[in-house]
Parts: C-alpha cells; sequence; structure tokens
C-alpha cells in the first residue's frame, strides 16, 4: 500500500480510538494519538489495525491506559493515572462490555 494512502486510513483509525478512549476519561485528561501505521522493516506500508482492545501499561510515573490493535499497537493513549484513576477507567471500560483487554506487549510511541 502506498504511504500515504496507509497513513490517511491509519490517522482515521487513531481518531476513532481517540474518541472512544475520551468516553472513559473523566478528570479531563486527554486522549492522545499514536501511532497510525504498523512498524515494519519494509517500504510495505500499513495502517494500523481497525479493531479495538484495552492495554494498561504501568511504569515508574504511574499508569498508561491505551487503545490499540490485535497487534498491541497503540492508536491512543492517556498517561499517567494512579492506581485508583486506572481501576476506575478500567471498570467503565470493563462494564461498556465492548472492548477487550489486550495482554501483550504493547507498541508506544517513542
Amino acid at each position: 500500500m502506498q504511504y500515504f494512502f496507509a497513513l490517511k486510513i491509519g490517522e482515521k483509525r487513531v481518531k476513532n480510538a481517540q474518541e472512544l478512549l475520551s468516553n472513559f476519561l473523566s478528570d479531563g485528561t486527554p486522549a492522545l494519538p499514536a501511532l497510525a501505521l504498523k512498524d515494519n522493516k519494509s517500504n510495505n506500508w500499513e495502517p494500523v489495525g481497525e479493531e479495538n482492545y484495552f492495554a494498561i501499561v504501568q511504569e515508574e510515573q504511574g499508569y498508561l491506559i491505551a487503545i490499540c490493535d490485535k497487534n498491541g499497537i497503540a492508536k491512543s493513549i492517556a498517561n499517567w493515572f494512579s492506581l485508583q484513576s486506572k481501576d476506575a477507567i478500567k471498570n467503565k471500560i470493563v462494564e461498556a462490555g465492548n472492548i477487550e483487554e489486550y495482554f501483550g506487549k504493547v507498541s508506544l510511541p517513542v
């Protein structure tokens, strides 16, 4: 796929994931855009996947919550949350019932 065509599709999926994640954030924390293209070592460009999973990544600063595709490529992120805030957001996502949790390695923007 051509780079600009793949990027346009990926950007649309990132925007949708950003809006989706924003629905679960209540404290004014913005959902940020992340990766629009799959990371590959060739010139074969592919947009990030269409499917949505949520993932939680723990770092020293706290917890990051991401909407990612089936390969763990983050399309939208929100960070850094305390344990209590992370749990509240996770509960909202789980109660919505239509987003599964991703447990593998998450690809995040540098």
